[in-house]
């Protein structure tokens, strides 16, 4: 008998549990949840109605809206794409329904996963794009919270990224207008599949939860609906009517039908009050910068030391971003200029030093008396000058000078022909310069030169000044002078017309180039080497400002020292933001510098060439 009751019992327990589980497993009409509602103008963002709009409520599947929009910003920002294979964490596998279905370690498509994740609402979609780009369930939903703020929506926290009802995971009906607004104008390429009433999700074809109401309603054409037991139904939708676009909210509706019905109110209501040519004021763009600062170092701060590697230490690489055109060669008239300037200089140095350094003139010798005379001259008082020396002590010193040679007699002949005659001044002066004697110079010249003269020094040997006083002395020139007096006075006119030009001393042949000069080059920008395959990268996202990006860069190289140090630090401006990249990679490093950074929370995408 107790056996039999005992058993009774027993049954009616299991029954009892299975009509609890099937009654909470069942969206069934409930008014425990508070109610909120608020409507806006999408155009202008003016309020329209505001009813409980900032009280703390659980948005439920409403949450997959921030996980579609942060996909939505990997996908813009390069780090992912629609066709990339997501890996099925067994955290998402684990979801209760609704679902798609899917398996841990399975691949798929990120494109079905947001079909599934904004059509059907499935759960595990949603964690699946979480965990796919924030690393695991927790550092998504820490994005989460960043991108909210960085919207404006300041009352929302998240937890996870299906909406599953969690401690602290809680939003607003203002918040969440905030968000369907943002969904329409930072992404309208992606808008429309919140409208379709059927999708393919890879697996299977799936239905919009929100089918309903869009058929109902006129104009409408998205968002998202939610429900939980804890947050009642919910839904963020839109609608638009002759160019005038309404957004609203509705927190804790009471079942589906009383949900729809309460929107449909509200919508209309919103286009009651909208003015019909209102100017479109879309929202700035989201800034992340102080938040993502304090993440990354935070992030860069808990890291463990790398072995082998330096710790704390930040390599900076850096590339020639231009090259300056260098100067054109100089012609080759400024290069024998140049030429001859440089031996000069040389010419004067090399004789400053020789007369610094030389040894002092032999006793007896005219150096000797002449350097003498200049020590006397310096020592003598200062009222006596230089032109108050004693002429006989300027003659000793001329006399002792070697005597010229006395001009040929047959030469005076020759002046006086009128074949020279042309050139009879010059050979005049000439004349009175050999005729002159060093007496008769010294008497006429003033005093100081006649000083000079007599001191002057000898040539140095093998400069051009001994060469033309060997030439002097050359009893060759005697011969020639000799011939030249015996031939005939047309002959000495036909010699003196074919003689080539004088040249003043010193003499410089010209410098010509030695072969024809090369072409200017392009100017050239030295790269880093790409050699041995590096023509990988890693994209660490999207940001606002040059120097954001340059900051994300550092902190992610202290970060991961070991892989990213010999890639190139690069930050690229494309579509209105700033592109952090890692370039000059092999494909293993980028693969393995991204592994590591995701796994500590870090955004990343590998860059392909």
């Amino acid at each position: 008998m107790n056996t039999l009751l005992g058993q009774i019992v027993r049954n009616f327990l299991c029954l009892f549990a299975i009509v609890v589980v099937a009654a909470c497993s069942s969206p069934q009409p409930s008014g425990a949840a508070p109610f909120a509602a608020f409507v806006q103008d999408a155009r202008t963002g003016e309020v329209l109605l505001s009813d409980n709009a900032d009280t703390r409520l659980h948005p439920a599947s409403l949450t997959k809206m921030m996980t579609l929009y942060i996909a939505f910003e990997e996908i813009e920002r390069g780090n992912i794409s629609l066709d990339t294979l997501i890996t099925v964490s067994q955290n998402a596998a684990s979801k209760p329904p609704s679902r798609l279905g899917l398996k841990a370690g399975q691949k798929i498509a990120l494109r079905y996963l947001i079909r599934a994740a904004a059509i059907k609402s499935a759960n595990d979609a949603a964690s699946a794009i979480g965990d796919a780009i924030g690393g695991d369930e927790a550092r998504f939903a820490a994005r989460m919270t960043r991108t909210a703020k960085a919207l404006g929506m300041k009352n929302t926290t998240f937890k996870n990224a299906n909406g599953l009802t969690a401690n602290g995971h809680l939003s607003t009906a203002r918040d969440m207008t905030t968000l369907g607004r943002r969904l329409f104008y930072d992404y309208p390429q992606y808008y429309n599949i919140f409208s379709r009433r059927t999708t393919d999700a890879g697996m299977t074809q799936v239905r919009n939860t929100n089918t309903r109401f869009l058929d109902a309603y006129k104009g409408a054409d998205g968002i998202k609906t939610g429900y939980t037991v804890a947050a009642g139904f919910n839904l963020t939708a839109s609608a638009e009517r002759d160019g005038v676009r309404i957004i609203a909210t509705v927190f804790g509706g009471p079942s589906t039908a009383g949900r729809n019905a309460k929107m449909a109110e509200l919508l209309d209501l919103g286009f009651r009050r909208a003015p019909k040519n209102a100017p479109v004021k879309a929202p700035a763009a989201p800034s992340y910068q102080a938040d993502e600062e304090n993440a990354l170092v935070a992030q860069a701060d808990g890291l463990p030391e790398v072995e082998g590697g330096a710790a704390k230490t930040i390599r900076l690489q850096t590339a020639v971003a231009t090259s300056p055109r260098p100067l054109a060669r100089p012609s080759a008239a400024k290069i024998a200029a140049a030429t001859e300037a440089v031996a000069a200089i040389q010419d004067d140095i090399a004789a400053a030093l020789a007369e610094a350094t030389g040894a002092p003139a032999p006793a007896g010798t005219l150096d000797a008396q002449a350097a003498d005379m200049a020590v006397e001259l310096a020592e003598a008082p200062e009222q006596a000058q230089p032109d108050q020396a004693p002429i006989d002590a300027v003659t000793e010193v001329v006399a002792a000078l070697p005597r010229p040679p006395a001009r040929p007699d047959e030469l005076a002949s020759v002046e006086d022909s009128p074949a020279v005659a042309a050139d009879d001044t010059d050979l005049s002066l000439a004349a009175n310069e050999d005729t002159t004697e060093p007496e008769e110079l010294m008497a006429e010249a003033p005093v100081d030169q006649a000083i000079e003269l007599a001191l002057a020094p000898q040539p140095e040997p093998g400069t051009l000044d001994a060469q033309a006083t060997a030439l002097i002395a050359d009893p060759t020139l005697d011969a020639q002078a000799e011939a030249l007096a015996e031939m005939p006075i047309s002959e000495v006119a036909q010699v003196a017309a074919v003689a080539p030009p004088k040249r003043n001393a010193p003499i410089f042949d010209s410098v010509a180039p030695s072969g024809p000069l090369p072409p200017e080059s392009a100017p050239q920008v030295i790269r880093l080497s790409t050699s041995n395959a590096r023509h990988f990268g890693v994209n660490l996202g999207k940001f606002n400002s040059r120097s954001e990006a340059e900051r994300i860069l550092l902190k992610t190289q202290l970060a991961e020292s070991s892989t990213l140090n010999e890639g190139l630090r690069k930050v690229v401006q494309r579509g209105g933001a700033w592109h952090a990249n890692f370039m000059g990679l092999t494909q293993d490093q980028a693969d393995l510098a991204c592994r590591r950074l995701q796994a500590r929370g870090t955004q990343c995408f590998t860059l392909a060439p």
